[in-house]
């Protein structure tokens, strides 16, 4: 069974930074694939940033030059680094894992509970 525990979230002014953590078990994070979304208040939720499994990365145009996610295979843990917040990267950040789709696509089968990240301007 996997579980996925977040920890990281908090408030922080804009142009400030925030590293958030998923501890991972149930899985090996070479095999699946791994990823950080997250949802504002009122929308739906979306992905930031995933890995998959060989170690591609990919981002969402919206964080792209600012977040970067990594994952350490022999801790596993899912990390996400986070730099010149926004007010409009407020949100929960939810880590998820999931299978491949294809050659570059996943599918979503797990969550953690959460953390919230909140940006003031």
């Amino acid at each position: 069974q996997v579980q996925l525990v977040e920890s990281g979230g908090g408030s922080v002014q804009a142009g400030g930074s925030l590293r958030l953590s998923c501890a991972v078990s149930g899985v090996a994070l070479g095999n699946a694939c791994m990823g950080w979304f997250r949802q504002a208040p009122g929308k739906e939720r979306d992905v930031a940033a995933w890995i998959y499994p060989g170690g591609i990365t990919t981002y969402a145009d919206s964080v792209k030059g600012r977040f970067t996610i990594d994952q350490d295979n022999a801790k596993n843990t899912l990390d996400l680094q986070m730099s010149w917040l926004k007010p409009e990267d407020t949100g929960m950040y939810y880590c998820a894992s999931g299978y491949r789709v294809g050659s570059s696509s996943c599918s979503w089968n797990t969550w953690g509970q959460g953390t919230q990240v909140t940006v003031s301007s």
